[in-house]
């Protein structure tokens, strides 16, 4: 990537790589022209390196889209809820909303 190279002061990372036949070669190119094996360390420190660039592109995007996702919506407040229970006027006790007699004192509910 060029970016990396000119942070780098032009470091190739791509021209990394150890000879397994135990002769030493200038460049990479060289050594596969010669039929060496070689062990291409650059070649995944270069692909690592620009991995990471491209989640951290991706990760500010989707960062900003859901900041700004938040800032544009508008805030819905919920109504508050029904209540589901009642006292009974004769125990005092919690019941049902919808009960005709309570199940404490056996009271017949009129309200």
């Amino acid at each position: 990537m060029p970016l990396i190279g000119l942070i780098t002061g032009g470091l190739d990372f791509s021209n990394l790589f150890i000879s397994l036949d135990g002769n030493s070669y200038e460049t990479l190119a060289a050594a596969q022209e010669a039929g060496a094996a070689t062990l291409n360390y650059g070649n995944f420190i270069s692909a690592a390196l620009n991995f990471l660039i491209m989640a951290f592109v991706i990760f500010c995007f989707v960062k900003g889209i859901n900041t700004l996702r938040e800032k544009t919506t508008k805030k819905v407040e919920e109504a508050p809820a029904k209540p589901t229970t009642k006292k009974c006027p004769y125990c005092k006790s919690e019941i049902d909303i919808e009960a005709t007699k309570c199940p404490n004192c056996t009271s017949d509910i009129t309200e």
